[in-house]
């Protein structure tokens, strides 16, 4: 007896529905492939980029460095509000290898980063997600911090990690991460009331649905909804309360966050200058990248009118405006850096992944080859940027000329070297790698103000054995003290050197970002009666 048509086309559909689950397991193996690729790469650059470059564009590197290294002897730093609490914490291990050892650590910080971010793209169903890694690595601010011991590449992966469980409804999980940040960075805060406003609106949304779908849906169960989701979101003050009690533990004083904040984040205090509103505007090829931009304003415009991820782009243009209007006014200490965008760097590489993916889509009638060969070299020329970038960068220099003045001071002085001597009481010096170089406690640093004379008294206070490195250009910035002002006070001048520092790559004859960095630096000593014998002039 013939079998029915039903019965003879089912395994055909059996095996089409096979034949469909073996194509999306492949494709995923791919796409994790090469992701893990990805990953390849970018710890090879990491590696060498730690090799090439001793210190970073800033001095917050050495000094977050020297507050997690030395927060063993001085456990307030693991509740210092410029040290970072949970920043000290993470860092406080690896800092004990050395500052090398900490600076790849960030490197793994940054690959873990860059991983969330590809599993984010999943997550939203975003086509090419593991295009999300290099999107985010090639940024140059990102780049320039991913091998340096800063904070906003662990807050931007603590962001990365919150966003996710977000995203797959873990909304309690997400809210506990996110109350973290806070520890982190200033910028927690803010995204903390972002997150605030995304579960309200979410309560919100869900009781307008329900009434819609339900008339006997009454308004006090509404309310009920809505009240329930306000008591939800004090889990985002966890993290605070955490570092609060934490703060009053260790020194008994019930302000002690108050009461350590930093003298020069104050409203309207102008310390780092300021800049026009649209300073950051400027700053976008910094942020997303020099040949990404255009992806970028694509991708954001394009996910505001669809008003799809809404929570990244609202996370990334709250984090615009606000530091646009507190530069602009000088509040809080804010300088105008495109690497405070590095907190929301994750949603700035899935932004720009919207743009890249509708570009593509424009150009869908271009030939496959075409295509590529357009992505690969968007792709290298981003790389291309960050890297000129990186070596463009002339303060990063001066750690050459500083370890060359300690291999002097090595050499002629010795005796200043041996274990257990006693002939460096303190050391001062303008730069923080300096302290890094000699591996000497911040705790001995004298607290510079911008006050000159009250600089000078400093000077004048600090005991017989005080050894300085100062340098010409950074020392008369920060504490308006030049090099004439220690010989003014009782310091014997040991050594002078000019120094002309040029990138490893990028040699420029401008006086600019790329060309060379003139500097010139100094070693002070105040000796006493006892140890003039010790420190002569070779």
């Amino acid at each position: 007896m013939p079998q029915s048509t039903e019965n003879l086309r089912q395994p055909e559909v059996c095996r089409e529905s096979a034949a469909a689950s073996s194509f999306d397991k492949l494709k995923l193996a791919g796409q994790h492939f090469n992701a893990h690729l990805w990953l390849v790469v970018f710890v090879v650059i990491g590696v060498a980029l730690v090799l090439l470059y001793q210190d970073a564009e800033q001095q917050d590197s050495a000094y977050h460095f020297l507050f997690a290294r030395w927060a063993g002897q001085h456990p307030v730093y693991f509740v210092s509000v410029w040290a970072r609490p949970l920043f000290t914490l993470v860092y406080y291990f690896p800092a004990q290898l050395g500052y090398p050892a900490a600076k790849l650590f960030t490197v793994l910080i940054s690959l873990a980063t860059c991983w969330q971010t590809f599993q984010l793209a999943k997550r939203l169903g975003f086509r090419h997600s593991t295009l999300a890694m290099p999107l985010l690595f090639l940024q140059p601010a990102f780049f320039t911090l991913s091998s340096v011991v800063m904070t906003e590449t662990l807050f931007a992966l603590f962001f990365a990690v919150a966003l996710r469980f977000h995203l797959s409804g873990r909304i309690k999980s997400g809210m506990l991460v996110a109350s973290s940040l806070i520890l982190v960075r200033p910028e927690g805060f803010f995204v903390g009331v972002l997150w605030g406003i995304w579960i309200l609106s979410g309560a919100i949304s869900s009781g307008q649905n329900l009434k819609s779908q339900s008339s006997n849906l009454n308004s006090a169960y509404r309310l009920k909804a809505i009240l329930q989701a306000c008591q939800q979101t004090l889990l985002l003050a966890s993290g605070m309360v955490v570092w609060w009690l934490a703060a009053y533990w260790l020194t008994g004083d019930r302000l002690w966050i108050i009461h350590n904040w930093p003298s020069d984040w104050q409203a309207g205090g102008q310390a780092n200058g300021t800049g026009p509103i649209w300073w950051y505007v400027v700053q976008l090829p910094l942020i997303a990248g020099v040949p990404l931009i255009i992806p970028f304003l694509v991708g954001l415009w394009k996910l505001i009118k669809r008003r799809e991820f809404l929570c990244g782009t609202s996370a990334f243009l709250t984090l615009f405006v606000l530091h646009s209007i507190m530069f602009a006014g000088g509040w809080f200490g804010s300088a105008g850096y495109a690497r405070y965008f590095v907190c929301v760097s994750p949603v700035t590489a899935l932004i720009t992944l919207a743009g890249w993916n509708h570009l593509v889509d424009r150009c869908e009638s271009r030939s496959v080859c075409y295509l590529r060969s357009i992505s690969a070299s968007a792709l290298l020329l981003s790389a291309l940027t960050c890297f000129v970038y990186v070596d463009a960068v002339r303060f990063t220099r001066d750690a050459w000329g500083i370890e060359a003045m300690h291999a002097w001071l090595s050499s002629y002085h010795s005796e200043l070297f041996k274990p257990g001597s006693r002939q460096i009481s303190r050391l001062i010096c303008s730069q923080a790698y300096a302290r890094i170089l000699f591996d000497r406690d911040p705790w001995e640093k004298p607290s510079f103000t911008a006050n000159r004379n009250d600089n000078l008294e400093l000077l004048r206070q600090s005991p017989a054995g005080t050894l300085v490195l100062w340098d010409d250009e950074t020392g008369p910035k920060w504490h308006r003290l030049r090099a004439e002002d220690f010989e003014a006070v009782g310091y014997e001048r040991l050594k002078s050197q000019d120094f002309k520092l040029e990138g490893r790559f990028v040699r420029l004859k401008w006086n600019r970002i790329g060309g060379p960095r003139i500097q010139r630096m100094h070693w002070f000593y105040k000796s006493s009666d006892k140890l003039s014998a010790v420190i002569q002039q070779p």
